[in-house]
Order: C-alpha cells, then sequence, then structure tokens
C-alpha cells in the first residue's frame, strides 16, 4: 500500500532540493568571479604576507568571495538534507528501500555524488572553488533525472524483493557517485595543467576563471584519492551482483549487458590505479583513463538501460 501524501512530499522535496542546488550554483559561480586566481594567491605566499594570510589560506581572498564561498557550502549541505529527504519520504511512502528503479537509482547515486564533494570540500578547503563544475552537473542529472526517469511510487517488482537489494545496489551507487566526483575532479585536472602549461610557455598571458581552480597537483591527487576510496566499493558491488546472480538465476555471470559493462568499468578503473604508478602515464594519460572510466559508467547507466535489454531491464537499474 502506497502512502500517497509521503509520496507527494517526496516529490516536494525533489523540488526544493534543486532549487537550493542552483541556488548554490550561482553562489559558486559568484565566488570564482569575484575570488582572487590561484597563481597570485601563490605569489603572495611567496614574498610578504598580506594581511597576515598566507597563499593556502582562503583568508587570503576577497572577503566578499569567502562569503559567497561560505553561502555556496551552505546552500550545498542544505540541499543534501533535502536530498536525502526526499529519498528518505519516497522509501517510507513505498515502504522499501528507495533505490528499485532507475529514477530512485540515479537520484541517489547524485546524492552520493554531492556528499563527496562536501566530505572533500570540508577537508580541504580550496576544493571550494570546484563547487560550481561539480553542482552544475548534479543540477542538470537531476532535472533529467526528473524529465525523463520520473515514475510514482510504487512496491518492488519480485524479482528484486531480496535483502541483497541492499547490498548490491547500496554498494553499487555509492561506487558509482564517488567515481562521477573523481571523474569531473580529472577533466578539472586535464584543463588546468594545459593552461598552466601554456602559461609557463608565454602562450596565455590574460587572467581566466581557470585561474582560480586548485593547483593541478591539487586536482590530480584529489581524483586520484577518491578513485582510490570507490575502487573496493565498486569492486564489492560487482562481487555482491555475482552472489544475488547466482541466488536469482543459477549462476555468477552470464555477460549481461549491464554485468559486462560494470566489469568493464572495473577494469578501466583498475587501468588508471595502475596508470597513477606507472612511469609515463602519471598525470594527463592517468586522468585521461579516469575520464573513460567516468564515460562507461553513463554509459552504462543510460544506454544499457535504454538500448539493450537484459536479465536488469526488469528493474531499470
Amino acid at each position: 500500500m502506497i502512502d500517497e501524501s509521503l509520496a507527494r512530499m517526496s516529490d516536494t522535496f525533489f523540488t526544493i532540493t534543486v532549487v537550493v542546488y542552483s541556488l548554490a550554483v550561482v553562489a559558486f559561480c559568484a565566488e570564482l568571479a569575484f575570488g582572487r586566481p590561484a597563481r597570485s594567491r601563490q605569489l603572495v605566499g611567496a614574498g610578504a604576507p598580506v594581511e597576515g594570510s598566507s597563499a593556502a589560506d582562503p583568508a587570503a581572498e576577497p572577503s566578499r568571495a569567502r562569503r559567497l564561498g561560505a553561502v555556496g557550502m551552505l546552500l550545498t549541505g542544505l540541499g543534501a538534507l533535502a536530498h536525502a529527504a526526499s529519498m528518505v519520504t519516497r522509501g517510507m511512502a513505498a515502504d522499501r528501500l528507495p533505490w528499485g528503479n532507475m529514477y530512485e537509482f540515479s537520484t541517489v547515486v547524485v546524492l552520493v555524488a554531492v556528499l563527496s564533494y562536501l566530505a572533500l570540500a570540508v577537508r580541504a578547503p580550496e576544493l571550494r572553488h570546484i563547487g560550481v563544475f561539480v553542482m552544475g552537473p548534479v543540477v542538470v542529472a537531476l532535472a533529467l533525472i526528473r524529465m525523463v526517469l520520473y515514475v510514482e511510487a510504487g512496491p518492488l517488482v519480485a524479482a528484486l524483493r531480496s535483502w541483497w537489494l541492499a547490498v548490491h545496489v547500496s554498494t553499487a551507487t555509492l561506487g558509482f557517485g564517488i567515481f562521477f566526483v573523481s571523474g569531473i575532479v580529472s577533466l578539472l585536472y586535464l584543463v588546468r595543467s594545459r593552461r598552466d602549461e601554456r602559461a609557463a610557455s608565454g602562450a596565455v598571458t590574460a587572467p581566466s576563471l581557470l585561474d582560480r581552480l586548485p593547483s593541478a597537483a591539487v586536482l590530480d591527487r584529489t581524483a586520484h584519492r577518491t578513485a582510490v576510496f570507490g575502487f573496493p566499493i565498486w569492486t564489492f558491488a560487482v562481487i555482491a551482483g555475482a552472489i544475488w546472480a547466482e541466488s536469482a538465476w543459477g549462476r555468477f555471470w552470464g555477460w549481461d549487458p549491464k554485468e559486462t559493462w560494470a566489469f568493464i568499468a572495473w577494469v578501466v578503473y583498475a587501468a588508471y590505479l595502475h596508470a597513477r604508478t606507472t612511469s609515463g602515464w602519471r598525470g594527463r594519460p592517468s586522468a585521461w583513463i579516469n575520464v573513460v572510466g567516468l564515460a562507461v559508467m553513463v554509459f552504462n547507466l543510460l544506454y544499457v538501460n535504454f538500448v539493450s535489454t537484459g536479465l536488469h531491464s526488469y528493474g531499470g537499474v
């Protein structure tokens, strides 16, 4: 029996989430507009301190930019609360875990991505400056999820009524959400490192918003550490899926499209982590592998579900 009032409340929270996240994007954009380029902060730190601030200290930025960044972080946190409330109330409405179809799965993946960004920004305040590049895609993703994937709250299909749903799908959403942030950070690293290289050669002299991003080294290190955290989670999700497949279908692996692309994603991320330790593949080459990994994850979520058919089609996940 579906609780319609809770289902409507979930939809309302979803709308609030998109609005609040959108405001956070505006605040992060304004922070970049009023902030001081990272290279300028480094030059200040290398010479005489300005107003007692160091280059790595966020206080070295103009006060207006600091306030806007703080507002962006606050709005992101409030949006995450509304986001979580949307999924909790949907689960309560249907009396089940709220990731039993494509709409719910995708929404939870985005929530994990937002929480991953918040954790990074709290741990390393300089990463707050990537907020617009994370939250912008988050807003777009949620809008598309609402327009294309939305379904009314309802009971699970019989094939998904298993405690393995809590194990396999939960870890899959965690892994995907973490890789989402890692891939975006690698993209930013590629852009930032290219600009730094051109600036060093004298090809670029005009200031740019890209100069206000964290350094290329920080971005590369963040993407790597995030992928390291997500890789064992995704590994467990693949293994748990195989165990559930044996219980449900009588075989551990059948090269179903979803299984195949989940394994391909695992191979790509394993290659990325290996490349990071291999001479000649560090830096931009390995970052491109991480970006390919994100593309494979998105392909597995969208194309495999919408175009191909397989044993996972009944759940949309």
